[in-house]
């Protein structure tokens, strides 16, 4: 896969996520028990939702602080030992409000830095970037009002039919925004939607 390098110089590249917090790391394993195990003891961190693929837990208010991939269902055939595809996937942001997250992917576009996936996962909207080593981040933020309403997602249901979610353009979400549209409209999942392919480095492994 190739990742966009930005046009820019580092003087002339101002815009950036206006003050993003870090939420959750994303990690590919072949050895999911042992890294559920560890990460329950370490962090006292509890699932939130689980799949046939993926994990995700939690140890605060926050909807989920960490995810698992697992490779042996991605990508299976392969020795535990073998860790070229394992480790961290993408290292997620969290952003103030739709319009400043829309506002800075267009100026950011504007200085050759483009998102490769923009998707909104039901409880979360992201757009993904890839610095020009390829290393992923995720900047994003929450479809509903507060922390709890989140979570209260992962054990909804939606996920058992759509575990990833549905893309989005940012460009035509953003002049919605702008003709007077509301974010909460936008975050509205369509059930009738097609589900998004994963994109990055995981659409690669399988």
């Amino acid at each position: 896969m190739t990742f966009a390098a930005p046009a820019a110089s580092f003087e002339d590249t101002i815009m950036s996520m206006p003050k993003p917090k870090l939420v959750h790391v994303l990690y590919r394993t072949r050895r999911l028990a042992q890294m559920l195990e560890w990460y329950a003891t370490m962090f006292d961190a509890r699932i939130v939702y689980r799949n046939d693929a993926a994990v995700f837990l939690t140890f605060d208010d926050e909807h989920h602080r960490f995810a698992f991939a697992d490779l042996e269902v991605i990508a299976p055939g392969v020795e535990a030992d073998d860790t070229g595809k394992v480790g961290v996937d993408h290292v997620a942001y969290e952003i103030a409000d739709l319009r400043t997250l829309l506002e800075s992917h267009e100026a950011l576009k504007a200085k050759g830095i483009e998102p490769y996936w923009c998707v909104n996962h039901g409880m979360s909207a992201s757009l993904y970037y890839a610095d020009p080593d390829g290393n992923q981040m995720e900047f994003s933020i929450d479809c509903f009002d507060n922390k709890s309403e989140c979570l209260d997602y992962f054990g909804s249901g939606v996920l058992n039919d759509n575990p990833v979610g549905v893309e989005f353009d940012p460009e035509a979400w953003l002049a919605q925004l702008r003709a007077g549209g509301s974010a909460r409209d936008l975050l509205v999942i369509d059930a009738g939607s097609e589900v998004s392919p994963i994109r990055g480095a995981l659409e690669h492994m399988s």
